[in-house]
């Protein structure tokens, strides 16, 4: 049992984001209210209503709860009004449609109050009940989802990521800056608290059919698909880095190979037709690694990624460094088809030395190509590393254009 908190402040809100909840919203204010209660926690139930026209407002006034607008639609945008709404030291979130036990908060609270940052249930280990979660949803959206997450950001203990109720210190959830208005908000929240080292732990919890008589809000192939996305855009150098570089390292060993003539293994051989595609693999896989560095940089100005990879990553791309390689690379690639085309045609222009100048002409220009796309990728970097100058009175932006008003008369 959790220990009660002597304290006037409100220790814990209970959260419901609320659109149109009006048959399952009071009993959810209820079992919230009771659970606190009887836990001897101080603590308050919020209401982050999205615009509610069945009167889910009064519903949950007259139930006892604290009923806020969220002017931003979407599961989202609700949550993250309510989270900069609340009051209490801890949030733990849930639906209003009676389909999460809000009777039972303790565990919650307890693991909240032993330091976690973030409380996740998980409804595979508390139980499912019949006819609670889509065949398609149990089999295998939630249980692929939840894998890819595993492999992507290394949560190993949590194995539901995406369970509705879950508990969170609610000022180090408003350090993450989280923006997400839709569904996908359930998957950033998760992710985020990985990417900045933020301790989650995971306690059972049990889902019961939804008490509400229309569909539920939300859509499974629409919803999933943003989830899906979600993981792998925040996910970079498992999506690009790493796929990227392998594919430019295989590449530059199959081009390299082939440029000093045909290869065979059994009785399959690799010849020309073969290297025009190790050659583009070479420079998609350039293009993969400098998209996924692009990524890690966006990441950290906007606070996803830490300071480590960061600076690690970027070194790659700064821009006297990509300026340096790329104009190597364009040159040695010029040179290399100078030198080719000029022995084809001291040859006479002959079919078979047409293939030996492929085997330099094509290595030749793919260097030309990554070595611009090199070029370029530096000066888009310098671009994302850009930061503005705040113009706060007095301060620096504000003597720049005081000065600038002074030279323009």
């Amino acid at each position: 049992m959790a220990q009660p908190v002597v304290s006037n402040e409100v220790e814990v809100t209970v959260l419901l984001p609320c659109l149109n909840e009006a048959e399952t919203l009071e009993v959810c204010v209820t079992k919230a209210l009771r659970a606190l209660d009887e836990l001897g926690v101080v603590g308050e139930v919020l209401v982050s209503d999205n615009g509610s026209t069945d009167g889910s407002q009064e519903i949950a006034t007259r139930a006892g709860a604290r009923v806020v607008h969220a002017p931003i639609r979407g599961y989202g945008g609700a949550l993250l009004n309510g989270i900069d709404q609340a009051r209490g030291r801890y949030v733990i979130m849930g639906d209003a449609d009676d389909s999460y036990d809000l009777s039972n908060l303790e565990p919650f609270i307890r693991e909240l109050r032993a330091g976690h940052d973030l409380v996740m249930g998980n409804r595979f280990r508390g139980g499912i009940a019949p006819g609670a979660m889509p065949p398609l949803h149990r089999y295998l959206g939630n249980p692929v989802l939840s894998w890819l997450g595993r492999r992507l950001f290394g949560l190993r203990n949590v194995g539901d990521f995406h369970c509705g109720i879950r508990g969170f210190n609610r000022d180090r959830i408003r350090e993450l800056h989280l923006c997400m208005p839709g569904m996908e908000f359930a998957s950033e929240l998760v992710v985020r608290a990985a990417l900045n080292n933020y301790d989650i732990v995971e306690v059972p919890t049990t889902l019961q059919p939804d008490g509400r008589s229309r569909p539920p809000h939300l859509r499974t192939w629409r919803d999933g698909w943003r989830h899906l996305r979600f993981l792998l855009v925040f996910a970079p150098r498992k999506t690009l880095i790493w796929p990227g570089m392998i594919m430019l390292v295989l590449g530059l060993l199959g081009t390299t190979a082939l440029s000093f003539g045909q290869i065979k293994i059994g009785a399959v051989g690799f010849d020309i037709s073969t290297m025009v595609y190790t050659c583009l693999a070479m420079l998609v896989g350039a293009q993969l690694l400098l998209f996924g560095v692009f990524a890690m940089i966006y990441g950290h100005t906007e606070g996803i990624t830490d300071q480590k990879q960061f600076q690690r990553w970027a070194r790659l791309v700064r821009f006297e460094t990509c300026t340096a390689a790329g104009l190597v690379l364009v040159l040695v690639g010029l040179l290399g088809t100078i030198v080719a085309v000029s022995a084809w045609g001291a040859s006479g222009f002959g079919a078979q030395d047409l293939g030996d100048t492929l085997r330099v002409v094509l290595p030749s220009s793919t260097a030309i190509g990554v070595g611009v796309t090199v070029l370029f990728a530096g000066l888009f970097s310098s671009l994302l590393s850009l930061r503005p100058v705040p113009a706060t009175p007095g301060g620096a932006a504000a003597g720049a254009e005081a000065d600038f008003v002074a030279t323009r008369g």
